[in-house]
């Protein structure tokens, strides 16, 4: 059963940063491409960025040059590092393997001052 674990989300003030973490288990990350998406409140599921196999990356527009995803395959993680960070990144952040159908419990991200 493939299981995965989000870590590292908190308050921070526009402008910071926070490192995400997606700790996965049942499946080794290094076959499967990788996803991060989010939600804010009242709003629907949106992609934030997406990783290959091989490494290719591609992100949403509204945080292209701010975040950035990749993979530890010893480690079994995917990473997201989010930096300049906006009020409008204020959301709930789940991981997900498309290929396994499966999401993380997610982690809330908010950015206030």
């Amino acid at each position: 059963q493939v299981q995965l674990v989000e870590s590292g989300g908190g308050l921070v003030q526009p402008g910071g940063s926070l490192r995400l973490s997606c700790a996965a288990s049942g499946i080794s990350i290094r076959f499967y491409f990788m996803a991060w998406y989010r939600q804010a409140p009242g709003k629907q599921r949106e992609l934030v960025a997406q990783i290959t196999t091989t490494t290719s990356t591609t992100y949403a527009d509204s945080v292209k040059g701010r975040f950035t995803i990749s993979r530890d395959n010893a480690k079994n993680t995917v990473y997201l590092q989010m930096n300049n960070l906006k009020p409008e990144d204020t959301a709930v952040y789940y991981c997900y393997v498309p290929l396994a159908s499966s999401w993380g419990q997610g982690t809330q991200v908010t950015v206030s001052s």
